[in-house]
Parts: C-alpha cells; structure tokens; sequence
C-alpha cells in the first residue's frame, strides 16, 4: 500500500468517525431542541447543520477543477433560518456529507499534490483536505457540546462514559488482544 491511499483511507475514516458523532448528537433530539441556542450570540444545531451542509457542496463540488467556494454560494444565508422538520434537517446533512464521500472515493493517489483553490488561495489536494478535517470536527464538536447541554442528565454518552475510563480500557485491551 503506498502512503497516498494509507493517507486517503485514513482521512476517509476520520470524516466517517466525525459524522458519526454528529449523527449520535442528532439523534438524541428533537427539531426543537436542534433549533435551539444556547445563548443569543451562539448558533443552534441547525444552523451548523446548515452551514456545515453549504461548505460541504461548495467544497467538493468539482473539487479538482474549480474554486472551493462556488458563486452561488450564500455563506451568510446559511447562518440564518433553519429546517421545518428533522428529515429535512437529515437530508441536508446527508447531501453534504454525500458530496464529500464521492469526491474523497475518486481521488487517485495522482491528485493528492495537485493545486486546488479556495477563495482563490492555493493549495495542494492534501492541505485542502486537512482544512476540511479541522472545519468539520470543529462543528462537530459544537454540535456535540450543544447535544449535552441541552440533553443534560438524559445524554447518552457518545465516548467513554464518566468513571467508567478502566472499564472501558479492559475491554478494549481484551477486545484486541493478541493471540
């Protein structure tokens, strides 16, 4: 295996592993509570949902070919509003999320030093990259940190629960043990 496709599967599964947290966060609510904000100046759920959703498609739409940030995107617009139910909600989510993996899935190892622009700033496939992986785990983690809040003591932990760290270790030292 060369170091490109090692590269690519790794990134592939940290994105899976962020949307996964994501989609454990939105599950646990429902289209009110993913509406709301903790305070007047921080943004609901929704809204990263929606923001998150719009850069995705800006993104990696023809991602090799033109400028990350596509004209008919509307970046301002996506921090207002929201979705009228969760399925529109999820459905946005996924059409995000659906771009990324198709663009991801046809890189070759060939395009991963190629120049791409963002904003009209250069960079290589892998630098484009790695600013998605920081920019999505960053809202990710909002979206986890609102969940908890507004679930409090009904939140299912997502991780490792609290004092339950050893446990956990044991398992996971048995579960890849060598034999």
């Amino acid at each position: 295996m060369s170091i490109q496709n090692e590269y690519l599967g790794c990134v592939i599964a940290n994105f899976k592993s962020i949307k996964d947290l994501g989609e454990k966060t939105i599950s646990q609510l429902d289209i009110e509570e993913l509406h709301r904000s903790p305070t007047s100046e921080s943004n609901s759920i929704a809204i990263i949902i929606k923001h998150l959703s719009g850069n995705m498609i800006s993104r990696w739409t023809d991602f090799l070919t033109t400028d990350g940030e596509k004209p008919n995107r509307n970046r301002d617009n996506e921090f207002e509003g929201g979705y009228p139910t969760k399925k529109d909600l999820l459905q946005a989510w996924e059409n995000g999320w659906e771009n990324l993996f198709t663009t991801l899935h046809s890189l070759t190892e060939n395009d991963l030093l190629k120049t791409i622009y963002i904003r009209g700033e250069a960079h290589s496939v892998v630098k484009a990259i790695q600013r998605q992986v920081s920019h999505y785990s960053y809202h990710i983690g909002q979206i986890v940190y609102i969940g908890k809040q507004i679930k409090n003591k009904d939140w299912s932990s997502l991780s490792v629960p609290k004092g339950k760290s050893l446990e956990y270790l044991k398992g996971m030292l048995k579960q890849h043990q060598r034999k």
